[in-house]
């Protein structure tokens, strides 16, 4: 059997992480279920246990979750693993989405798990242990049509995490960036997304095409997210844990496309490439 950990789960009042919370309380772990609003986290987890502590946090606030990890070390003793996956969906057009919009989705998506690790890092780096999860999205390694600031923010965070990753190592700290397809959370319903607040009159066909799609898909997505969460807990136990995982069979397949057309870049342009260096 597994030994018992203490996560940190941010964003776990709703969809992938109230499940891996749910499910690592039911294998007998602690938990520190944080979010922004601490009733939801503890109607929706509805568990009375000493082994949860459901706190308040946003994550754009450094002295929330300062107070977060005080509060944490002080029930619990520790963090072991780490779950970045508060996150939010600003969707439409790069020009429909104001300046705000854009730093709105960069600062929870992308500032936000860097505030949490930051704040976490000192500790695991004391204890020669710990986990850092952090949730991106497919939208990490593919672009989309109406995901630019989303695809954005999530670009960066492959980018912070992969490199992070050789920073820690040293330490005994893993790393796990997760990729998930499309999952039956609440990430498309009307609480997580917000549309673009500018209307361009060039866009306004192409939007009312495609925001319908979007829409529709709310409710319907492929993945199970008990079944994220059960897999997200098997990959937390393993001695070496996966640098990379993609979950579900719709990621996959786009990675693996983004894999043949970077190849396909990669060759269009091979000589040129290579002719640039000095004689």
């Amino acid at each position: 059997m597994a030994k018992s950990k203490i996560y940190l789960i941010t964003g776990a009042g709703s969809g992938l992480g109230l499940e891996v919370a749910k499910t690592a309380l039911a294998e007998g772990n602690k938990v520190v279920a944080t979010g922004r609003d601490a009733n939801k986290i503890s109607k929706a987890i509805n568990n009375t246990t000493d082994n949860l502590l459901v706190v308040q946090m946003d994550v754009t606030k450094t002295n929330e979750i300062i107070a977060v990890v005080n509060s944490a070390i002080e029930k619990f003793g520790t963090i072991d693993v780490l779950v970045n996956n508060a996150g939010n969906f600003y969707a439409g057009f790069f020009e429909g989405l104001s300046q705000n919009q854009v730093e709105q989705q960069i600062a929870t998506n992308l500032f936000g798990p860097m505030n949490v690790t930051r704040a976490i890092l000192p500790l695991m780096r004391k204890n020669k242990s710990g986990h850092i999860i952090t949730i991106t999205s497919t939208a990490a390694l593919v672009g989309y049509e109406l995901c630019t600031a989303y695809a954005a923010s999530k670009f960066g965070l492959e980018g912070f995490m992969e490199s992070l990753q050789m920073e820690v190592a040293p330490f005994g700290i893993n790393t796990t960036i997760v990729e998930p397809g499309f999952f039956r959370t609440e990430l498309l319903g009307t609480s997580s997304i917000q549309w673009s607040e500018i209307e361009i009159a060039d866009y306004a066909e192409r939007l009312a095409m495609l925001r319908p799609n979007w829409e529709y898909r709310n409710g319907k997505q492929g993945g199970d997210p008990v079944k994220f969460a059960t897999a997200l807990l098997k990959i937390t136990n393993e001695d070496t844990p996966p640098k990379r995982w993609m979950a579900g069979a719709d990621c996959l397949a786009e990675v693996e496309r983004k894999i043949t057309e970077l190849q396909e870049q990669a060759r269009a342009y091979r000589e040129l490439s290579l002719s640039l260096s000095y004689e």
